[in-house]
């Protein structure tokens, strides 16, 4: 019997012993089966037609053509992860530039110094995903600075993500500028920044998400004119006061907002005040001749003394401050549309109207009551010293807090004592108020002096 190790000298004979021939198996393996032996051809080989021998499948030229294909796929797959690795190499280098570019190395510097210690540095693959690659549905708002989308971190929390719509050098320092004066300060009043991303071409912003949208939208959206009680409106104008005012005077370094305004003012869903977007905020220098080239805020908000003099300073937010609380109270857009549809300032049309003591004219019929004009009318002498047009002349944002805490104490009082005399009689018969020991207010006339003082300083 033939073995595999006599595959070469393989003979094949006929079945009939009376043939002596010897046939070779040719590029075969030799088989012994019943009755002689049969020739297998291997993988890739086929028979000759013979039966006795084997040949290639493919023709020499085929081989040929196949062995270059195969060399031109190799060649090819081994460019294509060249080419590749030396686009992620590119693309690796141009998100460091940017990175630099956007202020990555200077905020850098300022968490190795223990100045930033809560901020959380996300790649752009994390802000795709937390926006679904910027669907539109996302998106939360589109102002002058840029785009604010909803998103949701690998946490499931939400937040809002504010991506800048220019690029300039300019817009790159403000936002850095922005991460830098955020990271100091710890307020429940104000916004919270969570991180940032600075590794691509438009830096953005990750703020914690404030879910009942701005104050200018609470005030004058088409489909939010529901009536606003006035304790609900002193309520959101301390908060503010006193977020400006720690800003102003309870951080390490004064830090000046710079576009106080409605539409920065965000509440919660239990209406609590959130001062946002400290884009265009500085940190005051101790050198008080410092000259702003390009003055920021906005229309309507912005400081008469600053345009002038290119100089901001806390007062600057002061007259801002001014103009949000006349939106409170008149329900008026800081450049609204007269009946005459005439485009007016508010902040002019009121101080006019103030002076020609037609205060009611001006005012929110919704809050108008003759039993707290007492509070409306030391609330428009406030917004009168806020509007001061020399800066020396306005008072601090502290004070403003202060005053506006005194006008909240007078409004509850009021209303109580209202409550009471209006509780205090039955069928036309005058009963005995009963005194609460939950209601400790000072008397009417005391807080009228302290009032009387606090605005005469």
């Amino acid at each position: 019997m033939l073995t595999l190790s006599d595959i070469d000298e393989c003979t094949l004979r006929k079945q009939n012993p009376k043939y002596k021939e010897l046939y070779p198996c040719k590029n075969g393996i030799c088989h012994n089966i019943p009755g002689g032996y049969i020739c297998k051809c291997r993988v890739g080989m086929r028979s000759d037609g013979t039966n006795y021998g084997c040949q290639p499948v493919l023709s020499r030229a085929e081989r040929v053509v196949i062995g270059l294909s195969v060399s031109a796929v190799v060649v090819m797959s081994l460019t294509c992860l060249l080419v590749m690795k030396i686009q992620r190499r590119k693309y690796k280098k141009e998100k460091d530039e940017y990175f630099k570019q956007n202020g990555g190395l200077k905020l850098y510097d300022e968490m190795r110094s223990r100045q930033v210690d809560t901020i959380r540095i996300l790649t752009e693959k994390d802000i795709k995903k937390a926006t679904e690659n910027y669907r539109d549905d996302r998106v939360l708002g589109c102002g002058g600075h840029g785009m604010v989308y909803r998103g949701t971190l690998d946490d499931s929390k939400e937040v809002a993500i504010k991506k800048s719509k220019v690029i300039d050098d300019d817009c790159r320092e403000e936002f850095v500028n922005e991460i830098i004066i955020l990271s100091q300060i710890n307020h429940r009043n104000i916004v919270r920044l969570l991180g940032c991303c600075l590794e691509v071409d438009v830096p953005m912003l990750v703020y914690e998400f404030i879910s009942n949208g701005t104050l200018f939208e609470f005030l004058h959206g088409n489909d939010r004119r529901s009536p606003i009680p006035l304790d609900l409106r002193l309520k959101i104008a301390t908060q503010s006061a006193e977020a400006l005012a720690y800003i102003h005077s309870s951080t390490s370094r004064t830090i000046l907002h710079g576009d106080v305004k409605s539409l920065n003012i965000l509440l919660d869903n239990q209406y609590n005040a959130k001062v946002s977007d400290f884009g265009a905020s500085t940190l005051k220098s101790m050198d008080k001749n410092d000259f702003i080239m390009f003055i920021q805020g906005t229309l309507g908000y912005l400081d008469p003394e600053t345009f002038v003099s290119h100089q901001l300073t806390e007062k600057s937010d002061v007259y801002s401050f001014g103009v949000v609380l006349l939106e409170l109270f008149t329900r008026k857009k800081a450049i609204y549309i007269d009946n005459l549809n005439e485009k007016k300032s508010l902040s002019h049309t009121f101080t006019s109207i103030f002076q020609q003591n037609k205060l009611k004219d001006m005012l929110d019929c919704e809050i108008i009551d003759d039993e707290i004009m007492v509070v409306l009318e030391k609330l428009a002498e406030l917004v009168m010293h806020c509007l001061s047009p020399r800066g020396d002349e306005r008072p601090t944002m502290k004070e403003v807090a202060e005053r506006l805490q005194i006008l909240i104490r007078l409004q509850m009082q009021l209303a109580t004592e209202t409550n009471s005399i209006r509780a205090g009689y039955s069928y036309g018969r005058p009963m005995t108020p009963i005194a609460s020991d939950e209601v400790r207010y000072q008397g009417m006339e005391t807080t009228k002096l302290v009032l009387d003082a606090d605005l005469a300083r």
